[in-house]
């Protein structure tokens, strides 16, 4: 259990904020409750060890973000009655002309509410601590502030708190003689029959939200943006899935989706999903999704709508991730006839640190009602978390500048192997197995010390290779024809500097070998050389002793020349020679400072214990490649 409630004895010096912008809060405000947050600008509780969130502490955690958005956006302000009423209010609203539109919950799902206040969308947004819906004084207060005699039109996630919150200051608004109206939104198509509680609101929300946001921005009359807004979100369904659940500020993280597996159908509030199943690829997370909005009896998609799409970042998902599954959605949805004409990606509505995302698609009416919600869709606006523009283009791609593709393989691999050519066939196939083996213990070690993909790295250039080992490679003529097909297959395949420098090295390699058509130990060892001294010219200055994939291979090289300056004719005595010497050098590696590659910036504690993963996968290929020859 972290312990936040201890708190430091002594501060060498309070640290003052600049003063984030506030409105005096209207007269007859509700008395707030009597258990107040701590101060903003008091000395912090410390964050507990270990902590994994950028915070001061759990109890000031939301006030100092709402804080820290104000002053990023010259449109808001708040209310002078922070931290006990937090509400963000969009300042150029003029109350006297237009309807207030206001919505809100619990925080933890930002952007949500107060990231989308602005002209354009949100009058103000009423928020309670992580997962916490706000008080019914609060959202009274600034239904008080914003409501002048156009109205107010509260925008409200189906949750039980959030509905009786919303509705008691709804009734008591009301009783002040102030017109406002109350929209629930309940997009969720996890649970076919979801029983009393209906549907939950999540991200299908935010496209209500700017909805109902462009309609009072025109001056509308309320009762145009309460129908504006609820066919919004009877248009609306949305599947969400997750590989791990969120850490809520102060709490331990959950184990409850173990690895391997994801919840299918879940809340934006950590709770568990509507199924547990093994984690799949992409394309078929979204099939699932896209399936659900078809066989939804509350949804009921059909090939040929009309549709916007919303591909929500559930909070901890990287770009790479969402980029990757809105190219399914999008593909997918086209491959059904569903004519996607927005698509909004990232976060909308997440859910703390979640990885994990959502899908929400918003069916639009035929014709010139349907052109009417793009047109809302579209319609400006001014807020922190209305990311795009959501115009969806044609995947499309520029032909390429004479000249510039790779042709591939011109040759074939032989029907009939010669005798050499069935030592380089299993001298290849070995070496490349071996590194698709060992990479798993390849990635662990570089994720130590590096970026974590020195097995991944290799393993695509190894698959590269046998791909093509069995079908182009001339491994009856010349090695140093067998050199090239390699380093051709690396070039295609591996990327980064390791990819380029051990192509790099085969082409000088097979520049060494020349025309030689059963080279051995004596014609191995200077190409070895050649392949060592392009390395050490085009990889940035590395020489033995800077932990790189030379201190390997430089011992190699230097035993294989010895050995052959003894007069060693063996294959097989020459090779294992060289391996033993690259293993030697693996190994010393650990301790090196490290001159060059990522690892340059690790600290050296770290490097003590753990060997160079370039260096270690060179002793690996060397090793097999002796190994075959036995």
């Amino acid at each position: 259990m972290q312990l936040f409630q201890s708190r430091s004895a002594h501060y060498a010096q309070r640290v003052q904020s600049p003063p984030a912008a506030r409105t005096p809060v209207p007269s007859s405000v509700p008395k707030a409750p009597t258990k107040r947050a701590p101060i903003a600008n008091a000395p912090c509780a410390m964050p507990a060890l270990g902590s994994t969130k950028l915070m001061n502490s759990p109890d000031t955690l939301v006030q100092n973000a709402l804080d820290g958005l104000i002053m990023q956006h010259p449109h808001l302000t708040k209310l002078d009655g922070f931290p006990d009423l937090k509400v963000i209010l969009n300042k150029d609203h003029d109350k006297s002309k237009n309807v207030s539109v206001i919505a809100g919950g619990g925080a933890g799902h930002e952007p949500g509410h107060a990231g989308f206040v602005g002209p354009g969308m949100l009058t103000a947004g009423v928020s309670g601590e992580v997962f916490a819906s706000p008080g019914a004084h609060a959202i009274l207060t600034a239904i008080r502030a914003t409501t002048g005699p156009a109205g107010c039109v509260l925008i409200v996630m189906n949750y039980t708190g959030d509905r009786l919150h919303f509705g008691l200051a709804a009734e008591q608004a009301k009783a002040e003689g102030l017109k406002v109206e109350m929209v629930t939104v309940g997009d969720d198509l996890a649970i076919d029959e979801p029983g009393l509680a209906g549907r939950r609101g999540i991200a299908g929300t935010i496209l209500v939200n700017k909805i109902a946001g462009a309609v009072a921005q025109t001056g509308a009359p309320m009762e145009q943006v309460v129908e504006a807004a609820r066919k919004a979100s009877a248009a609306c369904g949305t599947m969400g899935v997750a590989l791990r659940v969120c850490t809520l500020p102060g709490k331990p993280p959950s184990d409850r989706i173990k690895e391997g597996e994801m919840e299918v159908g879940l809340g934006i509030h950590g709770e568990p999903g509507a199924s547990t199943t093994t984690a799949m690829p992409a394309k078929d997370i979204v099939k699932l999704m896209i399936d659900k909005m078809y066989s939804s009896s509350f949804f009921q998609l059909k090939d040929g709508e009309r549709t916007v799409a919303m591909v929500n970042n559930l909070g901890a998902s990287t770009n790479l991730e969402m980029n990757c599954m809105t190219y399914e959605a999008l593909t997918q949805l086209k491959a059904r006839n569903i004519n996607v004409e927005r698509c909004y990606v990232g976060p909308y509505m997440t859910s703390v640190d979640m990885s994990g995302a959502s899908l929400t698609v918003m069916r639009l009416p035929a014709g010139k009602e349907g052109d009417d919600m793009l047109a809302l869709l579209d319609a400006p606006s001014n807020t922190a978390g209305w990311l795009s523009s959501g115009h969806v283009a044609d995947l499309s791609a520029v032909p390429l500048p004479p000249g510039s593709r790779e042709t591939g393989p011109t040759t074939k691999r032989p029907d009939q192997l010669t005798p050499y050519g069935t030592i380089l066939d299993n001298a290849i196939r070995s070496a490349a197995t071996s590194l698709i083996n060992a990479s798993k213990g390849l990635d662990e070690l570089d994720s130590k010390v590096g970026d974590g993909d020195c097995g991944e790295t290799v393993a695509h250039g190894s698959e590269a290779i046998l791909r093509e080992l069995d079908t182009t490679y001339p491994l009856n003529g010349p090695a140093s024809g067998v050199m090239q097909a390699v380093g051709g297959s690396v070039r295609q395949a591996v990327g980064g500097s390791s990819g380029a420098l051990y192509d790099v090295a085969l082409a000088a390699a097979a520049a060494s070998l020349g025309k030689a058509e059963s080279p051995g130990p004596k014609e191995f060892a200077p190409a070895f050389r050649a392949a060592v001294d392009a390395i050490q010219k085009y990889g940035g200055g590395a020489r033995a002793g800077s932990r790189t994939m030379l201190d390997a291979l430089l011992p190699a090289c230097e035993a294989l020349e010895e050995v052959v300056a003894k007069g060693e004719t063996n294959g097989a005595a020459a090779a294992d020679a060289a391996a033993a010497a690259a293993e030697r050098g693996a190994e010393a590696t650990k301790g090196m400072k490290a001159a060059a590659g990522r690892s340059s910036y690790v600290p050296a504690e770290v490097l003590a214990s753990v060997p160079d993963p370039g260096a270690v996968a060179v002793s690996i290929w060397i090793r097999n490649v002796a190994n075959s020859l036995k």
